[in-house]
């Protein structure tokens, strides 16, 4: 059975069904919502802006201050070259810490025959470049043409930039109208030649050169010796000490000059008295 109280709660219930034709209501909490995201993306605009302005700011600073040019370096292991020697070989000056590339410029020292091996490092200021070399060591004093340059163990040439004693001497004779240039190699078996030689006879004052004879000097007796090249010369020597022992008695002559290049094959020859 139905009662009165019954019908109205039905009517109540039916009555808070949603229609399609209703009007909605918008809500509150939603609007305030839409609200908060806006404002919120207007701060991240400004926070972004001053970023970049900041960005912009440091990368002027960068460019445009002195303090990111290169006017110096930290240099370290010269011995016979000068600071300024190896900055000026390194080509860095007046320019700016970002354009450097530390291989490069370590092929640039490379390139200069006194030195044997370069390490360069960048950093920020006050040493923004940083070079540590080693040089060659000088085997040798080469005179030719009226220049005298370094030799090392490969038979490098080298500027001569100080004067070491103990280095054996060499000067080529007048037939070498040219100076050895910086990017000229000696044979190996020359420079070894010379420096055996000379361990061999230090009293010489200085050893000469031919192209065709090789190694060899002035003997006090007045006449030439002449030794070729390479490693074999305490043999040479024998021969050659052998033959001027032997020579003047038998001949009776003046040796005017003794050749032992070619050991096999030694070959003197005299002048008359």
């Amino acid at each position: 059975m139905t009662t009165p109280r019954t019908r109205q709660d039905r009517r109540t219930a039916r009555a808070a069904i949603w229609r399609a034709g209703a009007a909605a209501v918008p809500l509150e909490a939603e609007t305030v919502q839409h609200g908060v995201r806006e404002r919120g993306f207007g701060g991240a605009r400004i926070v972004s802006g001053i970023i970049a302005l900041s960005i912009i700011m440091v990368l002027v600073i960068f460019f445009t201050a002195d303090l990111f040019y290169v006017r110096g370096a930290a240099i370290g292991g010269t011995e016979y070259l000068t600071v300024s020697d190896v900055y000026t070989i390194a080509g860095v000056d007046s320019w700016h810490l970002f354009w450097i590339d530390p291989a490069d410029v370590r092929a640039r020292l490379m390139d200069y025959p006194t030195i044997a091996d370069a390490t360069v490092q960048t950093g920020w200021p006050p040493n923004m470049v940083q070079i540590v070399v080693e040089e060659r060591e000088p085997a040798l004093v080469w005179e030719q043409a009226g220049v005298a340059v370094w030799i090392d163990l490969q038979g490098r040439v080298m500027s001569k930039r100080a004067d070491i004693d103990g280095l054996p001497r060499v000067v080529a004779d007048s037939l070498e109208a040219d100076p050895l240039g910086p990017n000229m190699r000696l044979p190996v078996d020359v420079v070894s030649g010379a420096l055996q030689l000379h361990l061999l006879k230090p009293e010489i004052p200085f050893l000469r050169y031919h192209p065709n004879k090789g190694l060899g000097y002035n003997d006090p007796g007045g006449w030439e010796a002449w030794f070729g090249s390479g490693a074999n010369m305490s043999e040479k020597l024998l021969i050659y000490n052998a033959i001027v022992a032997r020579a003047q008695p038998e001949l009776g002559a003046q040796l005017n000059e003794v050749n032992v290049g070619s050991p096999d094959a030694p070959v003197y020859c005299c002048k008359v008295r």
